[in-house]
């Protein structure tokens, strides 16, 4: 079985929460006796986790970062939905997806499943060549998200998209120069929500697969948003509609 590896006391909390039977060990930072470990070390010696005491240059080791606050856990990969036609035939309400077409930076796809989690999106879907990948950076930025919302990587992404208006779920591509806003457009109805990478955007054919395109209105002096902050205007902008539509 696949394994990954967790670090911070967000992303591991998080997994300790909802998966303990998942975590194999903890290694954690034996010089720190503060009042945050001491609870955590608690809640993972009552789930029956194997706990390994450690230095920095040891976690540093493990994921390349000294960004893991002394708490590193290896733990087997937690499989959400093994396909998007499995996924998408379990939905019970009108779909919401979010698709990132060329998104390399760790913080910004782990920002993005935290958005996608917080607003109740079905799925992320990212090309294969095009992408990250859920690496441990990724799954600390992400909070628990990368353990709650389904990620799935597509072989290519406009057949994907493609397959999705067979399946009436409209394809909503941003761009900074659409002439309609996000506050023009039906949330309310399936849809799949593309956004492309910062400065490049959305390739050629990503772009000409989609129904229509839009642009968040900007009213200061900064011409764009960083695509975790875009993907959650957007996709809030659809819950509220979905909200307005429930009280009519």
């Amino acid at each position: 079985m696949t394994k990954r590896l967790f670090f911070g006391f967000h992303a591991t909390t998080a997994r300790l929460r909802h998966e303990p039977s998942t975590v194999d060990e903890i290694y954690y930072d034996r010089s720190r006796t503060d009042r945050r470990m001491l609870d955590f070390l608690q809640m993972a010696k009552e789930a029956g986790i194997r706990l390994i005491s450690a230095d920095e240059k040891r976690l540093f080791s493990l994921v390349g970062s000294h960004r893991h606050q002394g708490v590193v856990a290896r733990a087997q990969a937690v499989s959400l939905a093994r396909n998007l036609d499995e996924l998408l035939d379990a939905v019970e309400e009108q779909p919401i997806l979010l698709v990132l077409d060329g998104i390399t930076d760790p913080h910004n796809l782990g920002a993005c499943l935290r958005v996608a989690d917080s607003t109740g999106a079905h799925a992320v879907i990212v090309p294969r060549d095009r992408s990250v990948g859920l690496n441990a950076t990724v799954t600390k930025v992400a909070s628990g998200a990368a353990d709650a919302v389904p990620y799935i990587t597509v072989t290519n992404l406009a057949r994907t998209l493609r397959s999705l208006k067979d399946r009436n779920i409209q394809v909503i591509g941003t761009a900074d120069q659409a002439e309609k806003s996000i506050f023009e457009v039906d949330f309310t109805t399936g849809f799949a929500l593309v956004m492309g990478s910062e400065g490049g955007g959305m390739r050629r054919l990503t772009r000409e697969t989609c129904d229509l395109l839009v642009s968040i209105p900007m009213y200061g002096q900064v011409e764009s948003l960083n695509v975790s902050v875009a993907a959650g205007v957007c996709l809030f902008e659809a819950r509220r509609q979905r909200m307005e539509a429930k009280k009519g």
